[in-house]
């Protein structure tokens, strides 16, 4: 046993999952399928394997996502993710709650390096199959070849072949439109699991198990927080900062921090109850040092930023402060309920989607 070979074991060995799924992992060792370069930060230079071994080794054997590619392939300023191999322990948790086993007929939509697709091949097993979907050519022919020695089917595109059916669905990649074709080629009450953000930028996107109810609905609870590459059919440009370059029209100071409001995914929960406001998370100085900020922004181009104290500077017609308030006082008058009583419900045509917990349901149009 080579020294990549016991890291992998140590791997899957503490996974906090079912014996089945850690024995999945255990047939397919990481190092196998991850490109000889990787992408560890956000500036500089890419980590090549040959020129730095241990470094490598102790990058894809750490509990993370290991970004596998930067900037679709291209050069840039930042090395902005495009694609990787997600942190094996989220990748149990969304296999566990597709509910994937012996005889399971597997979706996955996004192969990066065809890790994940090995992994549901052995739990769906010879009565079962694994279709994968991949938009970037390069990256389908790197898992292809990972992938020869198993049954997954791989496609290059965007759409499951015509005439599929499947039992359950997992997308390696965010959306806020579920396509109709995820949908319609999942059989009913199958499940579809997937990174659910209601809006491009938005600060996470928490992974929803979702089951198809009669020929159009699905409706299911979130299961974690999470934060994965948006779907590239759904991308859209980066604006800028909501209230860059404005001045305040109105401050005002809340009883609560950005620190706060990160601490146990708090800030998903809220975004979750403010349909319409993008929501994100950044780092600025602040007294000497750096700290947290908590930026928003709404279709009527109102803005406001929580800064680390608890200071809320906005402006606009939209009073965000308000919103942002409201919505934390809610959830703390209800002992800050978890993401897993928090479910989403859409449709095929729907534009629509309603999240509801225990004390309100809020619709965010996508």
């Amino acid at each position: 046993m080579t020294d990549l070979d016991r890291m992998h074991a140590e791997l899957a060995r503490r996974l906090d999952t079912t014996d089945a799924i850690r024995a999945a992992f255990a047939d397919h060792p990481r190092h196998r399928f991850i490109p000889d370069l990787v992408w560890p930060d956000i500036q500089g230079l890419p980590l090549i394997r040959s020129a730095a071994p241990a470094r490598w080794a102790s990058y894809i054997y750490g509990d993370d996502a290991v970004v596998t590619q930067a900037n679709d392939g291209r050069g840039g300023p930042v090395n902005e993710p495009s694609s990787s191999s997600s942190a094996p322990q989220l990748m149990a948790d969304m296999i566990a709650a597709a509910r994937v086993g012996p005889g399971t007929r597997v979706l996955e939509i996004g192969t990066g390096t065809g890790w994940n697709a090995a992994i549901l091949s052995s739990l769906a097993g010879p009565t079962g199959a694994v279709t994968s979907l991949e938009i970037d050519p390069g990256i389908a022919e790197h898992a292809r070849t990972r992938l020869k020695d198993t049954p997954v089917e791989l496609v290059h595109g965007t759409v499951p072949p015509e005439g599929s059916a499947f039992d359950a669905a997992i997308a390696t990649c965010a959306a806020s439109r579920i396509p109709r074709e995820w949908i319609e080629r999942v059989e009913p009450e199958g499940r579809i699991v997937l990174p659910w953000g209601p809006y491009p930028g938005s600060h996470s996107t928490p992974v929803v198990a979702l089951s198809r109810v009669g020929a159009e609905k699905v409706t299911g609870r979130f299961v974690c927080e999470a934060y994965f590459m948006r779907d590239r059919t759904q991308r859209v440009p980066k604006g800028e900062f909501p209230g860059m370059g404005r001045d305040a029209e109105s401050t005002r100071v809340v009883p609560f921090t950005p620190a706060d409001l990160i601490e146990d995914d708090r800030l998903t929960r809220v975004m979750l109850m403010l349909p319409g406001v993008r929501i994100g998370v950044g780092m600025r100085p602040f007294s000497g040092d750096l700290g947290f900020i908590v930026h928003m922004g709404a279709p009527d181009a109102s803005w406001a930023y929580l800064w680390p104290e608890g200071s809320v500077h906005q402006g606009g017609a939209t009073p965000l402060a308000d919103l942002l308030r409201r919505a934390h006082d809610l959830l703390a008058d209800h002992g800050w309920p978890p993401l897993r009583d928090f479910s989403l419900q859409a449709g095929v045509a729907d534009a629509t989607y309603r999240v509801s917990t225990g004390f309100g349901a809020w619709e965010h149009r996508v």
